[in-house]
């Protein structure tokens, strides 16, 4: 007789399944729009090169198409490049006539740096304004941690880059306004993506811990004589991270996004300029290469949060098998 699966031996197939049907979702509808795009990939590989459609015979026209494997039907092509893309190969830049992969690992190294760094800043910010809203007891002081992450949430993110390079390389020249040498330009992008993150985090989380410290057993803590400190740290902060946990991996996931504003605004080079270079220029390969990727990013990392959290609150794992 076969043994039924436990709770836990079923949630880990059960997400890993979800991660793969999202990113085959993701692929097909990328396909899709790309595809419907009123745009001839023909016209804009040589238009590339300086060469216009009509200064090439039919011949060429024909044996150019069949380079690309634009001759075949679309069924075709999409099963062609579904299968060299599980190879991470993604063919050739229509824009720049080079590799996709190549120009993905040029960089690709720059923006993970720009996003290690913003999401490390926004974490330490926002759990920062979070356990000071939380923990300090002065009424005006409780009012503006309180009310700074809605200021943070409002502010777009294009508006704190120019302001951080209106005040800080143009008025204090404490850092470069753009580029990508060195630690000192990386500074400022990084500020930029935080802030916003930082803000959302701190409101789930200062959210959450107002509410577990209603909850009876902090009462019960409290009246054993645990310090404040034990009981935020040891007791409340565990559960009310559950919600701060998910929306973190989904400021992770969006880190490719969110670098299309500050590379832009800062003339970084990375993924997300490259990619606002490549939507501008219709480059259905290296757009099509970089939304992959920023989706594998995405699903792989809230797989990794799904799996923590039955670490932090087994009854999840009980919740899944009941659902």
């Amino acid at each position: 007789m076969s043994r039924a699966l436990s709770p836990a031996g079923r949630y880990l197939p059960s997400r890993i399944g979800q991660a793969v049907l999202v990113l085959w979702a993701t692929y097909t509808v990328v396909f899709g729009i790309l595809h419907l795009l009123p745009s001839d990939p023909v016209a804009l590989l040589l238009a590339a090169g300086n060469v216009q459609v009509d200064e090439l015979s039919p011949a060429q026209l024909a044996t150019l198409k069949a380079e690309y494997g634009l001759d075949q039907p679309l069924y075709a092509q999409y099963f062609s490049q579904l299968w060299h893309s599980l190879h991470l190969d993604f063919g050739s830049s229509i824009a720049l006539n080079l590799p996709v992969r190549q120009l993905l690992a040029e960089k690709l190294p720059s923006t993970l740096a720009l996003g290690a760094a913003a999401i490390t800043l926004a974490l330490v910010l926002g759990v920062g304004i979070a356990y000071l809203a939380a923990f300090v007891r002065w009424a005006p002081a409780k009012v503006v941690l309180s009310r700074l992450p809605a200021v943070g949430v409002s502010m777009p993110q294009f508006f704190i880059g120019l302001l951080l390079i209106q005040v800080f390389a143009f008025s204090l020249g404490w850092f470069p306004a753009t580029g990508s040498d060195g630690w000192r330009s990386l500074v400022l992008p990084a500020i930029t993506m935080s802030i916003v993150n930082a803000a959302m985090l701190a409101q789930v989380l200062t959210r959450g811990l107002n509410d577990t410290l209603a909850e009876p057993y902090i009462t019960t803590a409290r009246a054993k004589g645990l310090s404040r400190t034990a009981i935020q740290l040891k007791h409340a902060f565990r559960n009310a991270a559950l919600p701060a946990l998910t929306l973190l991996g989904l400021l992770l996931g969006t880190t490719v996004t969110e670098a299309i504003v500050a590379e832009t605004v800062f003339s970084r080079d990375g993924v997300g300029r490259l990619a606002q270079q490549a939507v501008l220029a219709q480059d259905v390969p290296l757009v099509q290469a970089i939304v992959v990727i920023a989706a594998t990013v995405f699903v792989v990392i809230n797989l990794i949060i799904d799996l923590i959290y039955p670490l932090l609150d087994p009854r999840i794992v009980h919740a899944a098998r009941v659902s």
